[in-house]
């Protein structure tokens, strides 16, 4: 994160415009300077703790999956800047994190930023963790100019967002707001067939607390979450802006494919003789990306489990799982039908495991976002994303939500590829604490 790839004019217009606002709405004009060096040097304490953490020493990615060791040591990285800060930290029923300044039953609903801290399989380092040290970064930033928000402002850390282990992103998010039946979460199993339940408990936590979690919820009146983005649409052209604000969520979902086939020896088993089920894999893999193509949408076959997975053994059984986005819910069904099709024709199945629904951001917060952020007469970008997040988890349960995008040049994101300029996270920062500081006034 280290290196400045400089930029234009469009680009120090709005870093300049996101300082002087946050200037601006400080009150403290001449130790503006200081706020700004203290919030920088805060950011960079931070993203230096966090960086070694569930760091895999061979790929450089990220394998930090919930109710871990690594998963342990994130929440307590988390609990300790809470304390360093004096914020009540607490936690739901899902396992979610929110630390408090203010007392949102007593003053709420409150303005709540954050993230997640958990990660794919050799994931990058910015995807979740930049919107929790934003966060609290934005906390820094409002407290060194002298700002007491008027509302209760919350930083929350989202449990299990990635899905990595248990199979079902957002899994935090959706159990808080009922989207997730608790009876299902708790039998998820990972790859060793240890459940959800037996890992919360492993982990010291109660699995029969699971559920939504409607006092919780109450607290939260507005939510905001920062995030990389995960595409290019920002570094497109000659320097765009370094911050976009989210507009909504296309449809997404993600499906199991089993498909049996009949064990047997690779080297004796004629080729008409066979069963294999991973031929049929190949077709199912290649008529996703087919129908993607044809349908304006996305699909990805990016897990797949073989038994008995030896060398010189036809399969008896490959599990795929498949993941369709699409901008319509049509274009992502049509997809999935497709699949099904192909994979059912030589005995497979599918079945769903997650779907969400399009959905858009509060159109009256993601409009004032735009105007606060952007140069005078000039909104700031908006995006839509393929992307699931808890915030758009939030959304679709009624809580007013949106998002802020913060440039990514290399628009590669789930790898350890995956990057952000400081420049850019810090002018994330800048706009996170003025979008705090308008909306908690």
């Amino acid at each position: 994160m280290a290196r400045d790839a400089g930029g234009s004019s469009s680009r120090r217009l709005q870093e300049s415009h996101l300082h002087a606002t946050w200037l601006q709405q400080s009150g403290f004009p001449d130790g503006a300077a200081a706020a700004i060096a203290a919030t920088a040097a805060g950011f960079d304490r931070m993203w230096a703790a966090l960086e070694p953490l569930g760091r895999h020493p061979r790929t450089g990615g990220y394998r930090r999956y919930a109710w871990t060791r690594d998963d342990a040591l994130l929440r307590e990285w988390f609990a300790g800047e809470a304390a360093a800060r004096g914020l009540d930290l607490v936690d739901d029923r899902a396992g979610n994190l929110w630390a408090w300044w203010g007392d949102p039953d007593a003053h709420g609903p409150g303005v709540v930023v954050g993230s997640h801290l958990d990660s794919v399989p050799d994931g990058g380092a910015f995807d979740g963790p930049l919107g929790v040290v934003s966060a609290l970064a934005a906390v820094d930033a409002l407290r060194a100019r002298g700002i007491c928000p008027s509302r209760p402002l919350g930083v929350a850390v989202f449990a299990d967002e990635e899905g990595a282990r248990f199979g079902v992103a957002c899994a935090g998010s959706r159990l808080l707001t009922g989207a997730l039946p608790p009876d299902r979460a708790r039998g998820l199993t990972d790859r060793d067939g240890i459940t959800l339940a037996d890992a919360l408990a492993a982990a010291g936590r109660e699995p029969g607390h699971l559920g939504r979690d409607d006092e919780t919820l109450a607290r939260v009146g507005t939510f905001v979450e920062l995030h990389v983005e995960q595409g290019r649409a920002l570094s497109a052209g000659d320097g765009g802006p370094p911050v976009a604000v989210g507009t909504g969520i296309w449809p997404h979902g993600r499906w199991r494919i089993d498909l049996p086939g009949e064990a047997n020896h690779a080297g004796t088993t004629a080729l008409a003789d066979r069963h294999d089920p991973m031929v049929t894999f190949a077709r199912t893999a290649l008529a996703a990306r087919d129908a993607a193509l044809r349908h304006g949408a996305l699909a990805t076959c990016g897990k797949v489990t073989v038994a008995p997975n030896g060398v010189n053994a036809v399969p008896s059984l490959v599990t795929a799982w498949l993941d369709a986005r699409a901008p319509r819910v049509a274009a992502a069904r049509a997809v999935v039908d497709e699949v099904t099709a192909v994979a059912a024709a030589d005995g497979g199945s599918v079945t769903e495991e997650s779907w969400t629904d399009a959905t858009a951001f509060d159109s009256g917060l993601v409009d004032r976002l735009a105007a606060l952020l952007g140069p005078p007469g000039e909104p700031a970008p908006r995006l839509a994303t393929g992307a699931g997040h808890d915030a758009g988890v939030l959304a679709a349960a009624g809580v007013p939500a949106a998002m802020l995008f913060v440039r990514n040049p290399t628009g590669i994101s789930h790898s350890p590829a995956e990057h952000a300029e400081r420049d850019d996270c810090l002018a994330g920062v800048a706009a996170l604490a003025t979008v705090v500081a308008e909306l908690a006034s």
